[in-house]
């Protein structure tokens, strides 16, 4: 059965969730092999992690000659991973689709010639064994495609939320692997960086719920921060939001903003422009509340509450913490 690589997705070795979405997704389409860059003190905790979720080997690669440069260097390294595996190569590589992850995939490409998929909502085996096959949702969500590379290796970044993860116990052999990093990699440097302040929150691409704020919210979001946290979801807003000044343009879902997929998005006093449809149509279930019954939103979701939202969220929020307990 070939290797299929899944580049981990770490903050200082803890693994976060679009791994484990990933190597699940590998699963279906060979021997999921993960690849872990990041510090020799690390290690340990990330090969336990994707153990759990059936990661059959590891390639460690020490991040020793890599930390403090932007992505090339990490494009390199699946490069000579992928070229280790000789002729037939990996059966596909699998990178999380945040901004990151794109770069480094649009790079790797290149180095392999070799087809590439951007923005994945699903990824299964073809039935002629002939690579996998994505689902896409494109132009602005006006359609879903479905599509495969057809030459060298498939090189696929997935959405988060695309997949639940499953665990099964790997082997998670580790085999440690010494890249050699070019001197054309390195022409960009990272000087200084500042780390996000912490809103206890989870991380808006990488919630399962989100629930988010439009114009609706005169500016108000403290409604749509309490249903939130209720429901241990991220925090999200519309353009029209952000453009007035009332959150900033990090929260923002759309076409110009964050692309999502949840399982639960809950608008709130937002219309539902084809800019905002744009960043949280693939959403599992779609939930509005919107005053104004002709709202666009309403063609798009599973539920729809007409209502003022500063009356309906306190409501819903008092019921679910009533629930909690």
């Amino acid at each position: 059965m070939s290797e299929v690589l899944v580049l981990v997705d770490h903050l200082d070795g803890k693994v976060r969730k679009p791994t484990y979405e990933l190597l699940t997704i590998a699963k279906r389409l060979g021997e999921p092999s993960a690849v872990f860059i990041g510090g020799a003190d690390k290690v340990d905790d990330a090969v336990a992690a994707v153990k759990k979720y059936g990661a059959e080997k590891v390639y460690v690669v020490d991040d020793a000659e890599i930390k403090g440069y932007l992505v090339a260097p990490k494009a390199e390294v699946l490069q000579q991973i992928a070229e280790k595996l000789g002729d037939s190569g990996p059966a596909a590589i699998l990178i999380p689709s945040n901004a990151e992850g794109k770069e480094i995939a649009g790079r790797l490409a290149i180095k392999l010639e070799s087809g590439l998929i951007t923005d994945a909502v699903d990824v299964s085996a073809s039935e002629g064994g002939e690579g996998p096959v994505t689902t896409q949702s494109v132009f602005a969500g006006s359609y879903t495609v479905q599509a495969k590379v057809t030459k060298g290796t498939p090189i696929i970044t997935v959405k988060p939320n695309s997949a639940a993860p499953e665990e099964s116990e790997g082997k998670a052999e580790q085999e440690e692997f010494k890249a050699t990093i070019s001197d054309s990699a390195k022409k960009a440097k990272i000087v200084a960086s500042q780390p996000r302040k912490a809103s206890g929150r989870p991380e808006l691409n990488e919630a399962a719920i989100v629930v988010s704020g439009g114009r609706g919210t005169g500016g108000d979001f403290s409604e749509v921060e309490g249903l939130a946290d209720s429901l241990g979801a991220a925090v999200g807003a519309s353009r029209a939001a952000v453009d007035s000044g009332w959150i900033p343009h990090a929260f923002q879902i759309g076409q110009t903003g964050k692309v999502v997929s949840p399982q639960l998005y809950v608008a709130n006093g937002i219309s539902g422009a084809i800019q905002h449809r744009a960043g949280m149509q693939t959403s599992k279930t779609i939930v509005a509340v919107n005053k104004d019954e002709e709202a666009p939103i309403f063609e798009l979701v599973d539920f729809g509450v007409v209502g003022d939202l500063h009356t309906v969220l306190p409501a819903a929020t008092e019921e679910i913490n009533k629930r909690k307990g």
